[in-house]
């Protein structure tokens, strides 16, 4: 090889090497809660598709849930150095919105399946859910019928929950209970009380720590959560409690923060979350409904309870009556 060639050759490897370096100097930071970056949540599934696509490095950082999570972004501001939330839900979002720490996005979701119709020009939705109690058939195979049977019920019947101030599932009891009792709600959660054995600060010390470990029969989880033990681990032991009253709704978004310098890369991940190759993990890793029509569902959805009415209250009087709602649910449970 000539002098020429050599110098040639070596100065394309240090263009590549330069342009290498630069490429993987892009690095999106997502905050999310901690079950999505566990061992067998979405993270480990999804990281190396982004990754190879983007070509750059993702980094998911866990928190406790997605209250936790904006709790996080607004005390952080602009000096947070994440660029994308994965993992609020839908009610957080005008809350979300009234930081001013979001950015619009540019994804189209019109084509989603979902049980509401979305139109956020910030927010994108990426699964959805209904919450439910989940109740171990060994140990109550006789579980209440209806959230009124489960108010009413001997407090010798222990259940776990999840407070509203950290826990999206806290939150969403607390908004299934306003949305069937309304004025009564406090009442309903002093009766409740009796049979609460525990109230944690997230889901997943509730569902694993304790109602896995037998700490209790019944815990506040979602109506899909029995699919994960069913397809997993080959056991139909686990399985939510359908309710007369109906089932709350749950929608889980995600969206970038207005100062990140990743604004490209983040919108481009949001097209990624709705695509296909991250959607088709959705049922399985973070047990919940995908919002791609898409994706073929495993056979253990088809043995989970459909809810006899969808409940959802309005975002608006969500956000402006929640800090009330939370304080009635305190004063109640500390009577």
């Amino acid at each position: 090889m000539s002098r020429f060639t050599s110098s040639l050759a070596a100065l394309l490897m240090g263009t590549i090497a330069a342009t290498s370096a630069h490429a993987n100097d892009r690095e999106l930071i997502v905050y999310t809660y901690d079950s999505f970056v566990s061992d067998w949540g979405m993270a480990p599934q999804v990281k190396p598709a982004f990754e190879a696509q983007c070509d750059c490095t993702i980094k998911f950082v866990g928190l406790e849930d997605a209250v936790a999570l904006l709790q996080r972004v607004k005390l952080e501001g602009t000096n947070s150095q994440a660029d994308l939330v994965l993992g609020l839900d839908m009610n957080l979002v005008d809350e979300a919105k009234a930081s001013g720490l979001f950015a619009p996005h540019q994804v189209d979701t019109s084509a989603l399946a979902m049980p509401i119709a979305w139109q956020d020009d910030t927010f994108v939705p990426f699964d959805y859910g209904y919450f439910a109690f989940v109740y171990d058939t060994e140990a109550l195979p006789n579980p209440p019928q209806s959230l009124d049977a489960l108010i009413n019920a001997d407090p010798e019947l222990k259940v776990i929950i999840q407070d509203p101030r950290s826990s999206t599932p806290g939150l969403g009891l607390m908004l299934w209970i306003k949305s069937v009792y309304g004025d009564q709600a406090p009442a309903a959660w002093a009766k409740l009380s009796d049979n609460i054995l525990t109230t944690t600060k997230g889901w997943s010390e509730a569902y694993f720590n304790l109602f896995l470990a037998g700490e209790a029969p019944m815990v506040l989880s979602y109506s899909s959560s029995p699919a994960y033990h069913m397809a997993i681990e080959g056991t139909d032991r686990y399985q939510a409690a359908a309710f007369d009253e109906g089932h709350y709704l749950q929608v889980e978004v995600a969206a970038k923060l207005a100062h990140s310098d990743q604004s490209a890369l983040a919108d481009e991940f949001l097209e990624f979350m709705v695509s296909h190759e991250f959607q088709q993990h959705v049922p399985l890793t973070n047990v919940m409904y995908p919002v791609s029509s898409a994706v073929a569902m495993p056979e253990a959805y088809g043995k989970l309870i459909n809810p006899a009415k969808v409940l959802k209250l309005d975002d608006e009087q969500v956000n402006t009556q929640r800090k009330a709602w939370v304080k009635e649910w305190l004063n109640a449970m500390i009577q």
